[in-house]
């Protein structure tokens, strides 16, 4: 059969090459479905799952084969013991038990035992998946021929220029992509209907909701305030490390004289001020920013006690008017 195919694809390419007509040489490629295959996915995980099963196929396999090699050897030892009747007895029951065997071997590894059945229906979607793509390849790359290097055709031997099997997984994960992008959309969309009918039918939610929001929001001003004063401090460290290293600069750029006394400073220059009165400045500040962040805390504890006692007495009024209600004559 591959020798009449091999002759029927000659003869086409000899067709092709000889119409003096054809505008353009035979255009071929061809692709790897083990290798396509192995690249996928979804055939690589369900391959997982399959392998898995056959391991334990094969683990009840072995058990049955213990069970009955421990009958035989049981059989072996007290057969000068047994009557003729409990011999064949054993004897039946042990090759049953091998018979039994030999079924459930060929039920799960036979030519159509599970293992390929599943194997088949595990590649068919894969594999339509694979010719869909390909098509489209070869209508969009004008390809007169595409073969399957791993099928039964035998190549002598194949150029790896045409080889497009990177070209048919880059579009099948193209396709994956966009339908798992697709999925998520829908999940997004049927997660926010969900919400709705959710709110829809507890109005409370929606105040709730509110609240987690504002608790959510002062959280982040929190956060967003105590970001700015760490900046805050760290540019008033930075300017301080700068300043102390200009006045240790000016101090070694200065000209002393060898009894210690410093030169009169020259004309038209001036001293601006020491690194006393900076550092004086500089400490005031940072007293002035603790003071502020000070204040700051203090008014929120007191907003926080205000709301703390209108509470409180919202509550008590409530309780009161519950016990007015109550002790009210009907």
């Amino acid at each position: 059969m591959k020798k009449y195919f091999f002759i029927a694809i000659t003869s086409v390419l000899m067709a092709f090459n000889a119409d003096g007509q054809t505008a353009r040489g035979v255009k071929i490629g061809y692709i790897d479905m083990e290798y396509i295959l192995d690249k996928v996915p979804d055939y690589a995980q369900a391959k997982n799952l399959l392998e898995e099963k056959a391991q334990k196929w094969k683990q009840e396999i072995e058990e049955k084969k213990v069970e009955i090699a421990k009958l035989k050897e049981t059989l072996k030892s007290e057969k000068v013991l047994l009557t003729k009747e409990l011999l064949e007895e054993r004897e039946e029951e042990i090759a049953f038990l091998e018979t039994e065997l030999l079924d459930y071997q060929q039920k799960r590894f036979g030519p159509n035992g599970d293992l390929v059945t599943q194997k088949a229906v595990l590649v068919k979607p894969i594999q339509d998946q694979v010719f869909n793509a390909v098509q489209d390849i070869a209508e969009a790359k004008k390809y007169d021929f595409i073969f399957d290097k791993s099928s039964d055709l035998t190549m002598l031997f194949s150029n790896q220029r045409y080889d497009i099997s990177d070209l048919v997984v880059r579009t099948l994960t193209r396709a994956q992509n966009r339908e798992q992008k697709s999925k998520k959309l829908l999940e997004k969309e049927a997660e926010e209907e969900r919400k709705q009918e959710m709110i829809d039918d507890n109005p409370t939610l929606v105040e709730r909701q509110k609240k987690l929001d504002e608790k959510r929001a002062a959280r982040e001003k929190l956060v967003e305030d105590r970001k700015l004063a760490a900046e805050a401090r760290k540019k008033e460290a930075e300017d301080k490390r700068k300043q102390l290293l200009e006045d240790k600069e000016a101090k070694k750029s200065g000209t002393v004289s060898d009894k210690g006394t410093s030169e009169e400073p020259k004309e038209g220059t001036s001293t601006g001020e020491t690194a006393e009165e900076k550092r004086a400045k500089a400490e005031a500040a940072k007293a002035k920013t603790l003071e502020e962040r000070k204040q700051i805390i203090e008014d929120r504890k007191k907003e926080l006690e205000e709301r703390r006692k209108k509470l409180l007495e919202e509550r008590e009024a409530a309780k009161k008017a519950k016990e007015e209600a109550r002790n009210k004559p009907k």
